[in-house]
């Protein structure tokens, strides 16, 4: 039975050491003693399955629109700098830094 990482990432600990139980590999080893981390990565290296979380396209749409809206953000901001509008300036800087934090998070 072929499982994947995300597959192997929901199961409970208990039914990693089932799994870890069928396989003779160096890594899986000691299994019993093993928190559900370890366990998790014993038995992804014993099947030679990737390890990495791929990510989607969707969040690099995210990431051009964000993007695109700091820019004009940038222009906003040295309008008001321009214009000496301490109003405007705190509003563009504010939504810059919010955009700035969400992007961090992609």
């Amino acid at each position: 039975m072929s499982h994947s990482y995300e597959e192997l990432k929901k199961k409970t600990v208990a039914e990693l050491r089932e799994i870890a139980k069928g396989i003779e590999h160096e890594a899986v080893q000691g299994y019993t003693q093993l928190n559900k981390e370890h366990l998790l990565v014993a038995v992804c290296t014993a099947l030679g399955l990737d390890m990495h979380v791929h990510h989607h396209a969707k969040s690099a749409d995210k990431k051009k629109k964000y993007k695109k809206d700091l820019k004009s953000l940038k222009k906003e901001r040295d309008a008001a700098l321009e214009a000496q509008d301490p109003v405007k300036l705190k509003r563009a800087r504010t939504r810059m830094r919010r955009i700035k934090k969400r992007l961090g998070r992609i």
